[in-house]
Formats: structure tokens, sequence, C-alpha cells
């Protein structure tokens, strides 16, 4: 997900180590970058027994990943050689990473040595077969026979992704086994210093899932990204065993705007052009599949996706024209839609906001200053209620978001920072500006990929009894913070967690986020969405609640209604019955329960089924995304099941403020908003 970051760019303050030049990062470095994360980290504050066990853990997952590579006992070796591992780094000692990468080394050239074999003349694909890619549930082999036995059930998955991206059986093996080659002849050539920096990332890795150490090439990389001046599809990149996946599309871009692509989708291969040929990715590093997708501006890159649907795996083609990020796209866009209510129409007022956008430009475009603008005509149009849509929205900028949530209340606090030293005072962001832009009835649309900025603005209004929250059943849930310090010499940087994130109830947006008032089907409800899924991540807390009462406007013009529990109550009844007789709510649901059945097993068979006429299809109005005018593009937006029962809502909300009396005095109002 799209981060929430303080970039802070420094220096670190170094010991002798760094007293001469440096060319290339070496043992004695990893001890001083090692403390400079301890130095800042939130929360671990020294290099104890458990962070080694978690850093030993991480070492063995980046060299096998997939338990595909190593055995059981050259597990124990591993453990056994870098026991005291932070010690002997002390001492310049690095022996035991450099015998953890030999023995792979050595594995993977057995690997290389069963492939050429196994795929011999005799080979037959056999479209039985089944492969459980989740490697969570795999233990390592026990011996190399056990290994090969389930080794043998992977080769057949990847010919099969061969052979049904248009290579014959012969083709498909010679690819296979290059790619082995060529994955032998990489781990021989790799550096030290290469090895020393995937061992500084599982030491990060072992801090939380967001600090990093960035390599001089990374760090790159991640300056480019922060810009968001890199021509490519508009799409994060993550990779797991052996395969690339998308973690996140990011709005405006191409891979967003194609409306194929989700994220958890696995990328299998690459074609350059539209009638270019495919070369499968699968088992390469995720910098060199990153390279074939990245290409210049105007230019086609064709995708070949593995995905889970409704209990089967599905592979088709994405066609997409490489593109920089579009402001216009992932800009706030405001429609009006009546919803009838009883036999009375409501006008409600659409507000689509993909992202925390900010240009720091001198007259660039703010999405708090677009939302202000909108607001001010949803105002003079009369809109009965308003829904303001976060369920793409996977973050941005901080000071967007404090002033956006600001445009629905008086002024007051809408986030507090926490920091490493707990003697220090909290940071505290608030709306300063005294007016109400919109004082109507509200609903926030979200999703589990609701992230970061988009989090802080749900939590901070659903605090205040702004807003009803609505669509999943809660947010993504990061609540943190990170910073990022340049290393001296050309080593790279480290991006540091230093802080957590608190919205005024006390609440910290961590693992959990911000819970949905009212709930309905989503295709994001996955449990693989969320940062409690990611390993080590930060575990939430709690602080006393720092909501404002300048933030309430009783009377007048800009008053505004709180949203208490009764209110959410009836809410949640109409809604629970609309949704019960959807149709294609009904849809998710079933899609939800056959995939969470089915897992991560592939049966190879399932990749060689032709789509049936419904499919194909679907396929031909997805090939058409490209051509569709803005008009088009909103209809198929308004399509949507959440987007239309967020709308419902609202009108019900509307109706209900009109025909139900104020509950009370502003003390009581105010505790009904603290749920």
């Amino acid at each position: 997900m799209k981060s929430i970051l303080i970039f802070v760019v420094s220096f670190l303050v170094c010991s002798q180590a760094f007293s001469q030049k440096i060319a290339e990062l070496k043992c004695r470095h990893l001890p001083t970058i090692q403390q400079g994360f301890l130095n800042q980290h939130i929360l671990q504050k020294k290099a104890d027994k458990n962070l080694e066990a978690r850093v030993i853990g991480n070492y063995i997952d980046k060299l096998d990943s997939s338990k595909l590579t190593l055995l059981e006992g050259d597990i124990k070796k591993i453990k056994k050689s870098m026991k005291g591992i932070f010690q002997k780094l002390l001492v310049d000692d690095c022996s035991s990473l450099i015998k953890a990468h030999d023995l792979y080394v050595m594995r993977v050239q057995q690997k290389t040595d069963f492939v050429k074999k196994y795929l011999g003349p005799n080979f037959k694909l056999d479209k039985s077969v089944v492969l459980d890619l989740d490697s969570k549930k795999r233990k390592f082999s026990k011996n190399e026979k056990q290994l090969q036995a389930l080794y043998s059930k992977y080769l057949h998955f990847q010919i099969a992704n061969y052979v049904t991206t248009d290579h014959t059986l012969a083709e498909a093996k010679k690819l296979v086994i290059k790619n082995h080659e060529r994955s032998i002849k990489k781990v021989k050539e790799i550096k030290q210093t290469t090895v020393f920096a995937d061992y500084l990332n599982a030491f990060s890795g072992g801090l939380d899932p967001h600090s990093t150490f960035f390599s001089p090439e990374s760090f790159a990389d991640f300056n480019i990204s922060m810009r968001l001046s890199l021509e490519g599809i508009g799409a994060s990149l993550s990779w797991k065993d052996g395969l690339t996946i998308v973690e996140q599309l990011i709005p405006g871009g191409a891979a967003g705007r194609s409306g194929k692509i989700k994220p958890k989708d696995k990328i299998v291969a690459v074609a350059q052009g539209a009638n270019g040929k495919f070369e499968p990715v699968m088992d390469w590093d995720l910098k060199d599949v990153v390279n074939k997708i990245r290409g210049k501006k105007g230019t086609t890159v064709v995708l070949s996706i593995l995905r889970k649907e409704k209990g089967s795996t599905i592979k088709f083609k994405v066609s997409l024209v490489r593109d920089t990020i579009k402001l216009e796209d992932q800009a706030a866009r405001l429609t009006y839609h009546n919803q009838k209510i009883e036999n009375k129409n409501y006008k409600i007022g659409l507000l689509n906001l993909p992202s925390f956008y900010a240009d720091s430009r001198r007259g660039g475009r703010s999405s708090a200053n677009d939302m202000k603008v909108l607001l001010a005509e949803a105002k003079k149009n009369k809109v009965d209620a308003l829904v303001l849509d976060l369920s793409n929205n996977g973050g941005g900028s901080l000071p967007d978001a404090v002033n956006g949530a600001g445009l629905f209340f008086k002024k007051g606090n809408v986030v507090k920072q926490s920091s490493r030293d707990s003697r220090s005072s909290m940071i505290t962001l608030a709306d300063r500006d005294g007016a109400v832009d919109f004082n109507g009835p509200c609903v926030v649309l979200t999703s589990r990929i609701s992230a970061s900025a988009s989090e802080i603005v749900a939590g901070t209004l659903q605090d205040y009894g702004r807003c009803v929250v609505v669509g999943g059943d809660h947010t993504f849930g990061k609540g943190s913070v990170q910073s990022v310090s340049e290393l001296p010499r050309g080593l790279g940087a480290i991006k540091v967690t230093v802080g957590m994130f608190f919205i005024p109830g006390g609440k910290s947006t961590q693992h959990k986020g911000v819970d949905g008032d009212i709930v309905f089907p989503s295709v994001f409800a996955n449990e693989d969405i969320g940062e409690k899924t990611l390993d080590y991540s930060l575990p939430p807390k709690t602080i006393p609640s720092f909501t404002s009462e300048q933030a309430y406007v009783l009377t007048g013009n800009e008053s505004w209604r709180v949203v208490d529990k009764e209110a959410i109550g009836h809410l949640k009844s109409k809604s629970a019955l609309r949704v019960s007789k959807d149709e294609k709510f009904n849809e998710i649901l079933d899609e939800l329960k056959k995939a969470k059945e089915k897992g991560k097993i592939v049966k190879i068979a399932d990749l060689f089924k032709k789509e049936d006429d419904k499919k194909d299809k679907k396929k031909e109005e997805e090939e058409k995304v490209y051509t569709l005018t803005q008009e088009e593009k909103d209809k198929k937006y308004l399509e949507r099941p959440d987007v239309k029962e967020a709308m419902y809502i609202a009108a019900d909300l509307a109706e209900y403020f009109q025909r139900a009396p104020l509950a009370g005095s502003h003390s009581k109002r105010k505790a009904a908003s603290k749920k």
C-alpha cells in the first residue's frame, strides 16, 4: 500500500567505520548500519535474542522462501552457524553469511542438474498434478528424494504456463532448463556486497514490515517512485514463491485504468509490444521482472496473469500502454445521483477520491483544495447527503488528509504521532480552518485497501460522530510512519519506522484499521490483505482521547448532526435487507467462500481450460477500457454494488435526520458518537 511517509533525508551519524572512502558495502559496515536502525526505531532499541531469531529466520527466507531448494538439515546448519550473529559482526566475522550463501549455491546447482535430467526425452506433462503454492504450509524437505518429488510438481506447473502461452512442449522444456541455467549462473555471480545487503534487509525486516535497507540501486528506484515520474504500468510488485505478485494499483496508472488487474494477481510472463513473444518470468528476481515491465512512455507491454477466481485458477493476457501517472485520473470527482427512500427522492453527492495527492510546486493541485471546491459546489446544489469514496484510496499526503478531514467540522485535532522516546510529547496535527465546508449527512465508503491517510480521515470523521463509515469490515491497518536516512559514501539508505499514528478517539489505526459501522461483502475481504498479515507488524496501541470541543457546531448555518448508535442501528438493518437481496453482493460472497475453500492450490488442468462464452464476452468488454469515454467510465463505476449501497445508506441517513429529533445536549450527542 502507498504509505504515509514523513520523508526525512539525513546523514547517519557514523563511527570510525566510515572514516575512509568506501567503494562497496563491507562486513565491517554492518554493525554501524544495524545500530542506525536501532537508534531510530520506535520499538526495538537493542539487538537481543528475540531479534536475532527473527533475523536468522528472515535470512533463511530470503535464501529460499519457497522451500524448494534447501533441505531441513541445511536449515539446521545455517541456524547453528548464525547463532550469535550480532556479536560476530562486531569482530568483522561474516563467515556464517558466506557459508549459508555457498550452501544455497550448491543446492541450486543440484536442482539445475535434476531439472535437466527430469525434463529429458521421456518427460510428459501430467495435467492431473496439483500444487499448493502456499509455502507457509510447507516444511523443508528431509532429503533430496523428497525435495525432488515436490519440485517435479513445480516443474509441471512451469511447463504448463509455457505451453498455455503458445509454446510447444519441446520449447517449454528448453525454456525451463534455460531459466534454471541462468539462475545458477546468477547466484554464482552474486557478490559479497549483495549477501551483506540481503542480511541488512533480513535485519530490518525483523524490526517491522516497513523498515528497509536500500542499496544504492534500490534507493535510486525509491527516489524515482517518490517523485511519481516512473514511466511504467502504475503498479507496485512483490515476489513470493518464484512468482511476481501485484500488491497495489496506483491511481492514474495504466494498470489501474485498465480495470483488468487486481491486487494479488500473479505475473507469469511478459511480452514487449502488442505482437511480441511472451518471455516467462517465473523464478526471476523481482528487479529483473520490473525492468522488463518498465519502459518508455507510449510503448506497449503485455502481461500474462494468473488469478484465483471462483475456486479455480484462470490465466489471461492484459495489454497495457506504458505511461506516467495522470493526475486527472486520481483527482477528486463529484457526481450527483437521485436515491428514492419511502417515495421520496434524495439528492446524493458522490465524491470519489482515489488518493490524497499534493503537488508542492507553486500553483500545484492539492486534494484538500480540490475537495473544498467540490464540497462548496455540493452545498450550492443542495445535496441531501454526501458519500466520500475512499474505497480505493491507498493514502498519500498527510497534510491533505488533515485538511480534508477538517472540511467536515469546525476545527480540531485530527491525528497524533508518537515517537521512540516515551518522554517526548506527541506531535499533534489539527485542522485550524474554522469553516465547516460541508455540514450535511455524510457517509464514508472504505475497503481493506483503504490505507494510511484515508484511514486517518475515515477514523477522524467516525470518532467525531461526523460520518458513517461503511463498506469493508475494516481498513488496511497501517498506522506507522517511516523516516529515510541516507548513508554516507554512497552506501544507500535506511528507512526506519519512527512513530505511530493515533486518531482522535485514541486508537491507532495499526492492524485493525478503522472498523466499518455498516459492513457489506467486498472483493477485498480477503484475509491475505491487511497490515496484520505482515510479519512482525507493530502491535496496536491506544492513548487517551484527544477530540476537540471546537469541532462541534450546535446552531447556525454550519451546525451538523452527530451520528449516534441509534442512527447506525437503523441504517444497518435497512442496509442488511437490501444487501441480502442483491445479486452482485451474493456473487461476491460466493466467490469469497470458494476462494477460502480452495486456498492457494493450483490444478495444472485448470490452466488449460478454455474460457466460456460468458468470460469471452467479459474480456471483449474489458478490451474496450482504453476507448471508454469519461461518461462510460462513470457508468461502470456506478455499477459497483458497494458504491450503490453507500448512496442508499446516505439517503437513509438524510431521511432519518429529517424525521428524527436531535439527540439532546451537546455533551450527550458527543458521548453518543463515541461508539
